[in-house]
């Protein structure tokens, strides 16, 4: 097991031990990538939704909120080309009886390419320091040369087979890369064939009398088709937006990497409804503008990139995903698309209604086109516990796990540590809790030694932690401790509400 592995696997095994993600359904000894969030997993999670929500609609005067139902007509489904063209390409391995995504065991080929051009490039930074060149480098080094045409070359008969709808030519791809089963080894594959991922239910009180309806499979569709109630209420104009989040389902071929590929999931989505023509000016702003999102949850330069789509989906005319590189390699966090107006003709088409826009200034009616930003929640969940988990030696020979999560993402935000559980300290650790838990999540504990309770919060992520001693019954004074550094101030109590909100802020990230 390679050292990432290693580290992937403590932080699963550190989000169950500390109530950040459990299995669900585990004293039925689970249920197939399906995970519920525990006391500390729905803190952060609701902090990263307020965050993309404050970043979209708060500071945004023309993004509007929306909550639709998951339940839609089935024509909708229909209309945006997801019974028909919502497929996976699924293979089996004949030996292990394991299934994939075809695409996936091809993309990892390429990555594996690219990894070994990262590698090359961090040996010659190494090697020439300050005067290492690396455009020249990349434009010039026989290795990089050598893996790029492979890669150019992998990239390019994976397209011709994907704009065909190939099959055989996908799995002759296969073949041709010598792509083993990842557990048996084998290469013994069956034939690719298309899996549509929508789950499927029924509407009705009588088997007879139901109607055949799907579990959504994206949220977007219910922006789409409120697009006129929206307008009609709102008061918005051209440029404007509606976002979401909600939930969506999908029957997922290959479900693995804990919460990152899971059959439920939630999706923080903006739709975005412009000028026919200005479409990609909005899509070139909403690239940039999402990746300083991403940057402001603490993510380096180093651990994101755009990564261009092979092939856009049916309704694009422009694709990129933002890629955070987890343990298990560079994967996608979110989707920026140039829908076109695709869905809302569509719907025109199949309702009967007419979806358009009156521009007063051009003077004419028309159809919008859209650009979507459309990020995982759960999977921006992920990323940000791989980012913080850490694992430290410190000075004095002892060690700790800590999450270094920032500040106003932390479930917790203070922690409030009476030295001991007499002279009256409780009490004031009392005070000093109904002084800041309308404005902040905290955690007050008063078991254990307090060098054994700085652990804990440290491995919950707790930035700052308050500690109520002697001292403090004479001179109305606390120990304020940071997480990161370990270091602890002398802080009066009457000014820990000022001090505390601009340690927790958010305000200067955007």
């Amino acid at each position: 097991m390679s050292q990432q592995d290693d580290l992937f696997k403590n932080i699963v095994s550190h989000c169950k031990e500390y109530g950040f993600i459990f299995p669900s359904s585990e004293i039925y000894d689970g249920l197939g990538a399906v995970y519920d969030y525990g006391p500390y997993g729905i803190e952060l999670k609701k902090n990263i939704q307020d965050f993309w929500w404050k970043a979209m609609v708060q500071l945004n005067e023309n993004i509007v909120g929306l909550d639709s139902a998951i339940f839609m007509h089935p024509t909708t489904w229909k209309a945006s080309g997801h019974v028909d063209a919502f497929n996976d390409p699924l293979i089996d391995n004949k030996d292990s009886k394991k299934r994939y995504r075809a695409d996936v065991l091809i993309e990892d080929v390429v990555e594996k390419y690219r990894q070994k051009n990262a590698k090359e490039v961090e040996k010659a930074k190494g090697r020439f320091g300050d005067a290492f060149d690396e455009t020249q480098f990349l434009a010039t080094n026989p290795n990089i040369l050598r893996n790029q045409q492979k890669i150019d070359e992998i990239e390019g008969k994976f397209k011709t087979a994907l704009e065909a709808g190939d099959l055989e030519a996908i799995k002759q791809l296969i073949v041709d890369l010598e792509i083993a089963d990842p557990v048996s080894g084998s290469k013994n594959w069956t034939d690719v064939r298309q899996f549509n991922l929508m789950f499927a239910t029924q509407l009705g009180s009588l088997a007879d009398d139901s109607n055949t309806i799907y579990l959504r499979p994206e949220t977007a569709q219910g922006i789409f088709v409120n697009f006129l109630n929206v307008l009609n209420t709102s008061r918005q104009r051209i440029p404007f937006g509606i976002a979401q989040v909600g939930k969506a389902f999908r029957n997922e071929i290959v479900a693995r990497q804990f919460i990152f590929r899971t059959r439920e999931f939630e999706q923080m989505e903006m739709q975005f409804f412009v000028r026919p023509g200005e479409e990609m000016q909005w899509y070139e702003h909403w690239k940039a503008e999402r990746l300083k999102w991403h940057k402001a949850l603490g993510f380096g330069e180093n651990k994101l990139r755009y990564h261009d789509h092979l092939k856009t989906a049916h309704y694009a005319n422009a694709a990129v995903d933002i890629e955070f590189e987890f343990p298990f390699g560079f994967k996608e966090m979110e989707g920026i698309h140039s829908r076109t107006n695709y869905d809302l003709t569509q719907h025109e088409e199949h309702s009967g209604k007419k979806l358009r826009y009156f521009d007063p200034e051009l003077n004419q009616h028309y159809v919008p086109y859209v650009v979507e930003t459309s990020v995982g929640l759960n999977r921006t969940f992920l990323a940000v516990m791989c980012n913080s988990y850490k694992e430290e030696a410190l000075e004095n020979g002892e060690s700790r796990v800590v999450l270094a999560l920032p500040a106003f993402l932390a479930p917790i935000k203070v922690g409030v540590l009476p030295l001991m559980k007499k002279d009256g300290l409780p009490e004031k650790a009392r005070e000093v809790m109904s002084l800041l838990k309308f404005d902040h999540q905290l955690f007050y504990d008063e078991k254990d030694s307090i060098g054994k309770r700085y652990r804990r919060q440290d491995a919950l992520g707790t930035p700052y932690c308050i500690t109520i001693d002697h001292q403090t019954l004479e001179d109305n004074t606390v120990t304020l401790r940071d997480r990161d550094t370990m270091a602890q101030e002398r802080i009066a109590i009457d000014k820990l509400p000022e001090i505390v909100a601009k340690k927790v802020g958010w305000k200067h990230l955007l």
